[in-house]
């Protein structure tokens, strides 16, 4: 069992061995990052213990109680301070915001589902195909507005605290990979998710392109391929 200093000058742990692999495996921690092993006080570097490829163990480190706190150095991908989104709960994210985009469309589409029943009555007249005519386009506008609005609800969440409607439910949030900060419009809209979207829409290039973008989730960062265009990872809050 280990205990590391993150980046924020924080202890994490104690974790197992494995553990600990899989944070380097995922750029949270690396062999510069301070470690102590359970049941001792002595700091060292991850890499000079021998579970993590040192050849011999090395001379103990200046004991915590002696070192100056400050000057413990903090590498820039040492471990964070939430752990990563699991792979099911972005999934029930995902399907969660598209449930409620469903719901808001459902009025309009319902209204532009009456008026083709309507239209398949045979009513012949001029009036009542005026009439059909405008309750199909009705639908339409109805349907059209409340994706809208939901676009830019959705929109101003995710600029403005990394989160969509299904995120905040799961209580799940998009960060910047180093630093866990905000990652802004550009990062979170632009790159994150038009870039993608633009890429998937090319002929013959865009399905395999979407299939190996979501592929990448089971990597040990759990980063798809649009979090890496984008700097970006998904965290639990």
């Amino acid at each position: 069992m280990f205990t590391i200093i993150g980046g924020d000058g924080k202890e994490y742990g104690p974790v197992p061995a494995n553990q600990l692999r899989d944070w380097i495996a995922a750029g949270r921690a690396n062999l510069d990052t301070q470690a102590k092993a359970a049941g001792s006080e002595e700091w060292r570097r991850v890499g000079d213990y021998v579970e993590f490829g040192a050849p011999s163990p090395v001379a103990p480190a200046i004991p915590s109680e002696e070192a100056d706190p400050a000057a413990l150095p903090v590498p820039e991908t040492a471990a964070a301070s939430a752990p990563l989104a699991g792979r099911g709960e972005r999934l029930l994210a995902q399907t969660l915001d598209n449930v409620i985009g469903l719901a808001c469309a459902l009025p309009g589409l319902i209204m532009m589902a009456l008026a083709a029943v309507s239209a398949g009555f045979g009513l012949g007249t001029d009036l009542d195909k005026l009439t059909t005519a405008a309750g199909f386009g009705a639908g339409l506008m109805v349907t059209l507005a409340a994706l809208i609005a939901l676009a830019a609800v959705q929109l101003w969440m995710v600029v403005t605290s990394g989160q969509t409607i299904g995120k905040r439910v799961l209580d799940l949030r998009i960060v910047t990979f180093q630093d866990e900060a905000n990652p802004g419009f550009v990062k979170v809209f632009l790159l994150r998710a038009v870039l993608p979207a633009l890429i998937g829409a090319i002929p013959l290039i865009g399905a395999p392109f979407a299939l190996t973008d979501y592929c990448f989730i089971f990597r040990p960062d759990r980063r798809c391929l649009h979090d890496l265009i984008a700097g970006t990872k998904v965290i639990k809050v």
